[in-house]
């Protein structure tokens, strides 16, 4: 499993119109070749009037990736669009960039500027967020310790999940695979012992760019 990528968060359409053709660039995290192609077909559904539906994704799952010029000349549509997703680095990623024709040919570097722009512009209206494979521990401790584990997961920014007051504050937080056993070793020291760590599962989680964990 890749450690660490970037893609979006949600779902992110752009226009761009050129000599009157209407572009709409829809973009959209997917991680299997199943909902890829489910959101291809939502897209080509929705847009069933457009003049064509091109489409590109990356999938991090065995490196696929795939794309389509749906009657657009070849390499000016497809071949840019998932360039452009390339370019920025994208993974699980796909986009469908719907065209109206405005009745003036725009040539085959029109073409491939036309549908790049689409694309970036979509890319510049998401949220890039870094989909980090963290093990999830389960921290558990007296009130009087919580305040000396939450300075540290602060300072060392650890994303933090869900946190439980009850008898004891109990605390779901987040970290690299590489680093969580050092992580745990230094709460472990700092509070002598006195804070619990349970290494629960393994999953990925979406960091923004101030390293905090995004729900």
């Amino acid at each position: 499993m890749i450690k660490e990528y970037k893609t979006v968060l949600a779902e992110y359409v752009a226009e761009y119109i050129e000599k009157k053709s209407k572009f709409i660039a829809t973009l959209r995290p997917v991680y299997t070749q199943e909902e890829a192609t489910a959101f291809i077909e939502e897209m080509r559904a929705k847009y069933w009037d457009a003049t064509h539906n091109v489409y590109a994704y990356i999938l991090s799952e065995q490196n696929v990736k795939r794309y389509s010029d749906d009657g657009e000349p070849s390499g000016t549509s497809g071949v840019p669009s998932l360039n452009v997703l390339e370019g920025e680095g994208l993974l699980n990623v796909a986009v469908v960039i719907t065209r109206y024709f405005g009745g003036t040919l725009l040539g085959t570097g029109g073409l491939v500027r036309a549908y790049s722009e689409s694309v970036k512009r979509a890319i510049c209206q998401a949220a890039v967020v870094t989909r980090c494979l963290c093990d999830k521990i389960v921290l558990s401790c007296d009130y009087n310790i919580w305040g000396k584990v939450m300075n540290l997961l602060i300072s060392d920014d650890v994303p933090v999940g869900e946190v439980i007051y009850a008898d004891r504050v109990c605390a779901e937080v987040f970290e690299k695979v590489d680093n969580s056993d050092k992580l745990i070793n230094k709460i472990i020291e700092k509070t002598d012992a006195l804070c619990a760590c349970e290494k629960t599962e393994t999953v990925y989680v979406n960091v923004g760019s101030d390293g905090k964990l995004i729900k």
